[in-house]
């Protein structure tokens, strides 16, 4: 039987480059690992626990390390995981299935892609017209009474990003992350009637 494999993506700040590897879980819960750019201007580092996963990953937008921690489980078994940088709401990390971790990389390869075309003015978003559209869809569905949150409680804060928006539920503290960058998350957003907090659905 195959070995289980975790995918590993982020963007290099110094080249913008994507680096994707491909590791054993055998592999990771061995040792630590470094996964450096081949242009040698950054390295994603993974250390884990018997509990859970350090992870200092590059950042392309603020350009400092994120450290990160999360669970061994999820690292190990979650079909994909995102790690956002803090200071922009954009995505810096992918882990978990291939296939799942290079159609995100794809859109945040998109998203960087504006970043570096567009200078980046305070109070501005990534991209005006998505996040309006966006915005527009989140009133409708909340207007339909088709937000809550999967602890049952339908009372929830909105923290809007520069590339997302974010629903939080008032009670338990879940979060949902609706990415408001590009047309294909306009389009994901659309064909959602109803949004759970803590998962999506249809």
């Amino acid at each position: 039987m195959e070995e289980p494999k975790r995918t590993i993506a982020y963007l290099c700040p110094k080249c913008k480059q994507s680096v994707v590897v491909e590791e054993t879980v055998f592999r990771l819960a061995a040792a630590p690992i470094s996964i450096p750019c081949p242009c040698g201007g950054s390295v994603l580092k993974v250390e884990m626990e018997a509990d859970h996963v350090d992870l200092t990953v590059p950042c392309l937008y603020c350009e400092e390390d994120h450290h990160i921690r999360c669970s061994a489980h999820a690292f190990l078994h979650e079909r994909a995981l995102a790690f956002s940088c803090k200071a922009t709401g954009l995505d810096t990390c992918y882990v978990g299935e291939e296939g799942a971790v290079f159609r995100a990389l794809r859109r945040l390869e998109t998203a960087a892609a504006q970043i570096t075309e567009q200078a980046q003015e305070a109070g501005a978003f990534l991209n005006e017209a998505v996040m309006t559209e966006v915005l527009g869809e989140l009133k409708d569905i909340a207007a339909r009474n088709s937000i809550s949150c999967t602890c049952g409680s339908r009372e929830y804060k909105v923290k809007i990003q520069y590339s997302a928006v974010e629903l939080i539920c008032a009670d338990c503290g879940a979060k949902l992350r609706l990415p408001a960058a590009t047309d294909e998350d306009l389009e994901d957003l659309c064909c959602c009637y109803t949004l759970k907090i803590g998962g999506r659905e249809a």
